[in-house]
């Protein structure tokens, strides 16, 4: 699966490789969110930690947004729609996943994204997926399924529809990102999306889940790293290179999240691995590597 890394000869390919490996951080602090969560966070609330996660950036990166002109939504309707592919439905569904399925289940869900972008380009505007890419994310899907699923790991009914709502959600949200145009003020249209994110889940936290007894220290440590570092920086990379990069990369990248996940589950939790996931740990790591030579070979820099 691994290909020849290609020459960087100028400005264009030095650009492009910068962007890949920029959007390749994003997916890596997402695998993150499964041992933060799950380790530093109060249990068996997801709206809370969704909530929790774009109030705060949402804010920061609307106040550094007003900085600069066109700090205002220029379409309301796309940024109301990638607020809630990206967060407002995304992350409930996701935590939902967290905290049911254990074994890194839930990261494994994330292995059928390339699959469900071609899917859902082919439905929003008809773009065709290569037998190549079709190929490279069955490979992708099954690499990341020998990495996080161990025998032992339970399959809860509403854990899986709950990761697989979540990637469907995040799925649409690349599609879409791509298709739409680049709004004026990039850091304000995200800090747009988290906040109205927000409005949404800080009413059903008060409704259904109620705040928490007492917060600690270590709570309120793993809630500003979630919110301002895994969604607020993480999402301003990834949104930008889903703009500069082929379709078929940033899904790739993606599988960089169980990946992570897993190996910090080895290295922190003192989780074992098996001969299985050793060898899903190389497909997944070929997978990556496809992705961002897809990336720095055919991606075209955006104008900033």
């Amino acid at each position: 699966m691994p290909v020849p890394w290609p020459a960087v000869t100028d400005t264009q390919d030095r650009g492009r490789l910068g962007t890949v490996l920029a959007t390749l951080l994003a997916p890596i602090l997402w695998g993150t969110t499964f041992i933060t969560v799950t380790e530093f966070l109060p249990p068996g609330r997801p709206l809370l930690v969704a909530a929790a996660r774009v109030v705060p950036a949402g804010i920061a990166l609307l106040a550094l947004g007003a900085l600069s002109p066109g700090w205002r939504p220029d379409s309301w309707r796309r940024t109301l729609v990638l607020s809630l592919c990206y967060y407002g439905l995304f992350f409930p569904f996701l935590i939902v996943a967290v905290y049911r399925l254990p074994g890194g289940v839930a990261a494994a869900t994330s292995g059928v994204q390339p699959l469900m972008v071609a899917l859902i380009a082919l439905i929003v505007s008809g773009a065709r997926a290569t037998r190549i890419d079709i190929v490279v994310g069955i490979v992708a899907a099954i690499g990341v399924t020998m990495v996080v699923i161990q025998p032992d790991a339970g399959f809860d009914v509403i854990g899986v529809s709950a990761g697989l709502a979540a990637q469907a959600c995040f799925s649409a949200g690349v599609v879409l990102t791509k298709k739409y145009p680049t709004p004026p003020n990039r850091l304000a249209d995200t800090g747009w999306q988290m906040v109205i994110a927000g409005v949404i889940l800080v009413p059903l936290v008060l409704i259904f889940e109620g705040l928490p007894e007492s917060i600690t220290a270590t709570n309120l440590v793993a809630f500003a790293y979630l919110s301002l570092v895994v969604t607020g920086a993480a999402f301003l990379l990834w949104m930008n290179g889903v703009r500069k990069l082929p379709p078929t990369a940033p899904p790739l990248l993606n599988a960089a999240v169980p990946v992570t996940a897993t190996i910090l589950g080895w290295v922190i939790l003192d989780q074992t691995m098996s001969p299985i996931q050793l060898i899903g740990l190389i497909v997944a790591f070929g997978t990556i590597s496809y992705g961002a030579v897809i990336g720095a070979r055919s991606g075209r820099a955006a104008p900033s």
